[in-house]
């Protein structure tokens, strides 16, 4: 059974699209966030913020990998629906419980150039475990934070 009602669901899921962010978190507290980043930065921040954002949460995203939903699942997050979700991530979520809803399910995803695979569900690919997904996107967030240090001091 639900925690969420199908109007909770539905009113999150349509201010994904009306607002054109990235994901919408409908907390366990009944507070919504809107969340524009792109990729998983704003899940991974909001699994690493101390205050347990998603804990409980019902998740509307527009892409989820593997990796998004390895960061979904850590962090409690009760119930997704996703735009396009990734056989992996469906796979993941079913064997962790987290109750996954879908419009579009794909083989992979793709790059943002759409060259290829997301760097991040490549990363995760041959991962079963959580905690084995959690340690190389903490090492992928990593280097793009040296990265974006690197260009600043560079700039």
């Amino acid at each position: 059974m639900s925690a969420f009602t199908e109007d909770i669901r539905r009113r999150t899921i349509d201010m994904l699209f009306a607002e054109r962010c990235s994901c919408v978190v409908y907390r366990a507290d009944g507070q919504c966030e809107v969340l524009r980043q792109r990729g998983i930065r704003d899940l991974y921040e909001l699994l690493h913020d101390g205050s347990e954002p998603l804990r409980g949460a019902f998740v509307a995203d527009k892409v989820v990998g593997k990796g998004a939903a390895a960061l979904m699942i850590a962090g409690g997050v009760k119930e997704l629906f996703a735009d396009v979700i990734s056989r992996e991530a469906l796979e993941l979520s079913e064997r962790y419980g987290l109750i996954a809803g879908y419009n579009t399910l794909t083989d992979h995803i793709i790059n943002r150039a759409g060259t290829g695979r997301c760097p991040v569900e490549t990363l995760c690919s041959e991962l079963w475990s959580i905690e084995e997904c959690l340690a190389r996107i903490d090492e992928f967030i990593d280097r793009q934070k040296r990265n974006e240090q690197q260009n600043e001091n560079n700039g």
